[in-house]
């Protein structure tokens, strides 16, 4: 495990993915491969596949087991296509731990964040798809206030978006994470008002969810994965906003093939809280596949 990266609810995560000695499990979301290890840790004869966009993630499984560990670089939206090439035809749990990995914030060059200057770059996979520079330059002020009230739930949206526009039509754009932030801190900051998170963190979370597609990527996968699961199967997701926690707990409803595990989401203890603040806005949901009637 990446001494950087603490995996979010590992216990329960584990506990609720009820895992059998000899299954096949998916982890949806490899990141730092501390679930990974948990879960290889507890089969014996079973076979574990993990899912990461990001082409730097197999640098991070080099002393998994071969014989019983898989990675596959694709994101999680890929599912079915990829299983079908590992001749796998149903799996026994899967395991979505949403967001991004610290791994990913940590690296300056990815733009993930606005701590170190960086290219607006956001790709969770960097050898495809437009940036986040890309979508700045092309989308219409509408489609970007629209992009940062929906994916970011930034009141301000309206205004953030007229302020980008402006720049690039006096060809100003920001091209780095920095310079966006500042653009942004600029727009909403209010003399002796002291906010309780940075005012661009809202814009870069939409950015980075517009860029990657992340939600329309997570209701796929979710439906994908109840295809795939046995009788008694599961699927547990930890999400870390409201928007992957509406989808989620959606599905589960609506989906009568599941029956739900978690009438209310599992939230870290304190003591999780405190020594992982990370840890403090994620939320477990767990469903598990009922018996398929004819």
């Amino acid at each position: 495990m990446d001494a950087g990266h603490v995996p979010v609810l590992f216990g329960e995560a584990l506990e609720y993915l009820g895992i059998r000695p000899g299954g096949t499990y998916v982890d949806a979301t490899f990141g730092g491969g501390g679930h990974s290890r948990g879960i290889l840790d507890r089969l014996t004869s079973g076979r574990l596949i993990a899912f990461d966009a990001d082409p730097q993630a197999r640098e991070r499984c080099r002393d998994f087991p071969a014989e019983r560990f898989t990675l596959v670089n694709a994101n999680f939206r890929e599912l079915d296509h990829r299983l079908d090439e590992l001749g796998v035809a149903a799996i026994d749990g899967i395991l979505y731990d949403l967001g991004v990995s610290s791994m990913q914030l940590d690296v300056a060059e990815r733009g993930m964040s606005f701590r170190e200057e960086a290219p607006l770059d956001m790709r969770l996979d960097p050898t495809t798809g437009p940036t986040a520079a890309d979508m700045l330059g092309t989308l219409s002020e509408r489609e970007l206030a629209q992009v940062i009230f929906e994916y970011g739930q930034e009141r301000a949206a309206r205004r953030i978006a007229r302020a980008i526009v402006r720049r690039r039509d006096e060809g100003r754009l920001p091209a780095t994470t920095t310079a966006l932030a500042a653009l942004i801190s600029g727009v909403l900051h209010r003399y002796g008002h002291r906010e309780r998170i940075h005012p661009a963190t809202r814009t870069f979370q939409a950015l980075r969810i517009a860029v990657n597609d992340e939600l329309n990527a997570l209701q796929e996968s979710l439906v994908q994965a109840t295809d795939r699961l046995v009788e008694g199967g599961r699927i547990v997701v930890i999400s870390f906003h409201s928007l992957e926690d509406k989808i989620v707990k959606e599905h589960f409803r609506s989906d009568r093939r599941l029956e739900v595990l978690t009438r209310k989401p599992v939230t870290p203890s304190e003591a999780e809280q405190q020594a992982n603040p990370r840890a403090r806005s994620s939320k477990l949901r767990a469903a598990r596949k009922l018996e398929e009637t004819p």
